[in-house]
């Protein structure tokens, strides 16, 4: 039986190594429970069915679907499951597309293993956790974008996106210093 206050995980990677990480991680947690593992999107989307997680940690390239494609079809079958992208790589395309297919968060495979944990929280919490580097990416992007003559509105999405990059920005400024902190590079690496 599964403890109803602990957050359900669903672990989906191509690769085995990465998969068993972070479940050995996630399972020192006591308010997080991986519920299943699956080694490429399709069976991520099978399981995502069958399981029910509350939260999908999802590597965005993989065979058979890629990440980006299992998003859009859990949220469209089981729209009440988050999604947490996990990816080595960090391109402004692959954020994006990932945050509109309805990833609730964005994180990098290099990050701390406790930024991992805060943003499955948060996901679960129906809050959006972007990894500072996609949330620099973002910000240049849309920065980029407002100095070329606007073609179209930004949609719903693209405004929540925005203001969720503006209060990351904000949390980063330093208590009465004015002065913006600057956001480090972390590892899922063991510092034991």
């Amino acid at each position: 039986m599964t403890d109803p206050a602990r957050i359900r995980v669903l672990v989906v990677d191509d690769h085995g190594v990465v998969r068993r990480g972070l479940r050995g991680y996630l399972e020192l947690l006591d308010d997080i429970e991986v519920v299943g593992e699956a080694e490429n999107g399709l069976r991520g989307v099978e399981l995502a069915e069958e399981l029910e997680p509350d939260v999908v940690l999802m590597d965005l390239v993989m065979p058979e679907l890629d990440g980006i494609g299992a998003i859009a079809r859990i949220k469209a079958s089981r729209p009440a499951i988050q999604v947490v992208a996990l990816t080595s790589f960090i391109e402004e395309e692959k954020v994006t597309a990932a945050l509109e297919a309805g990833a609730s968060g964005f994180i990098l495979k290099d990050a701390d293993a406790d930024d991992v944990a805060a943003a499955i929280r948060a996901a679960h919490n129906d809050e959006i956790h972007l990894d500072p580097a996609a949330a620099r990416i973002l910000a240049r992007g849309l920065r980029n974008r407002s100095t070329a003559a606007p073609t179209e509105p930004l949609t719903e999405r693209e405004l929540e996106v925005l203001g969720l990059v503006g209060r990351l920005a904000m949390r980063s400024r330093a208590p009465g210093s004015g002065l913006r902190q600057p956001v480090r590079g972390t590892s899922l690496r063991s510092t034991a």
